[in-house]
């Protein structure tokens, strides 16, 4: 699909250059000094995608491409006040959270939440539903799926991969049973991530809550990859920020996340890095 306009021309651009104004994500998510996953992945994929990140850290990781040994959540306060800074002086056209580190900071998140819709009743939320690390580390210290609670209900889109959906639903396998729980929680719409499914094609199932689904199928790409789920998560909440529609939003995502995992670079012997920076929205169209 054709890219949109990234910005519009600034009313005081600083000094003779002129200067675009870009759409702004408000990310909730980890630091992996990987740079593989968490904000690192989120900036790169929203930027490649027309819009802006404003990352607020929510806790710090020990990990490398692979494992994830020790995680420290940021205070609540402290996310608070990263987010208060941003929200009072930056217009936020959508948001994206991804690991959040523990229930305190789901639950600041949420207020935050619904301040900014207070304000803007419209403004898309991209929820990815982290609960482990690729290889099943864990997250955060507390249950990961209480954690993530708060937030399910302020979600435009959810966005689990087939583990965290089924976790997510009490055990349900059926993608549509799955979909239903999530909506009856709040959430408008939902991806079902096929990642850890089997078979030579991927597939992606979208459902809505008014009882719509579609379903994307592609190839599947052979190999470990990290930060595959902050890279589809950011990309959709990106092309939201700029106006797109939720359908035309995951395809661009997944059009763009596919490309960046075709051509993944490995950085050391396992997972490998998604190649966010050399793929544009255009190529993946």
């Amino acid at each position: 699909m054709p890219a949109k306009t990234a910005g519009k021309p600034c009313a005081e651009p600083a000094g003779d250059l002129p200067t675009l104004a870009r759409r702004c994500v408000l990310v909730f998510a980890g630091a992996d000094p990987s740079g593989g996953a968490g904000v690192y992945a989120d900036v790169q994929a929203i930027a490649a995608v027309g819009a802006h990140a404003l990352p607020v850290v929510t806790v710090l990781t020990v990990q490398d491409n692979n494992r994830a040994h020790a995680i420290y959540p940021v205070p609540a306060a402290q996310v608070q006040a990263q987010a208060d800074a941003l929200i009072a002086a930056i217009p936020i056209a959508a948001v994206k959270i991804g690991i959040v580190g523990s229930r305190a900071n789901a639950e600041c998140i949420a207020a935050l939440l619904v301040q900014l819709k207070a304000a803007q009743p419209d403004l898309p939320v991209v929820l990815d539903p982290v609960l482990a690390s690729g290889h099943g580390d864990a997250l955060t210290r507390e249950d990961a799926v209480a954690v993530i609670a708060p937030l399910l209900r302020h979600a435009t889109l959810v966005t689990p991969n087939l583990p965290e959906a089924v976790a997510l639903c009490s055990g349900a396998t059926d993608p549509a049973e799955q979909a239903a729980v999530l909506i009856a929680y709040g959430a408008a719409h939902v991806l079902i991530k096929g990642g850890h499914g089997a078979g030579d094609t991927l597939v992606n199932q979208w459902f809505r809550a008014d009882g719509a689904s579609h379903a994307w199928q592609s190839p599947r790409l052979h190999g470990e990859f990290h930060g595959s789920g902050c890279t589809l998560a950011s990309a959709i909440a990106g092309r939201l920020a700029q106006g797109d529609t939720m359908r035309a939003a995951i395809e661009a995502g997944l059009s763009y996340c596919h490309e960046a995992l075709a051509h993944a670079f490995t950085i050391a012997p396992g997972q490998a890095i998604p190649n966010r920076t050399s793929v544009s929205i255009k190529e993946a169209a």
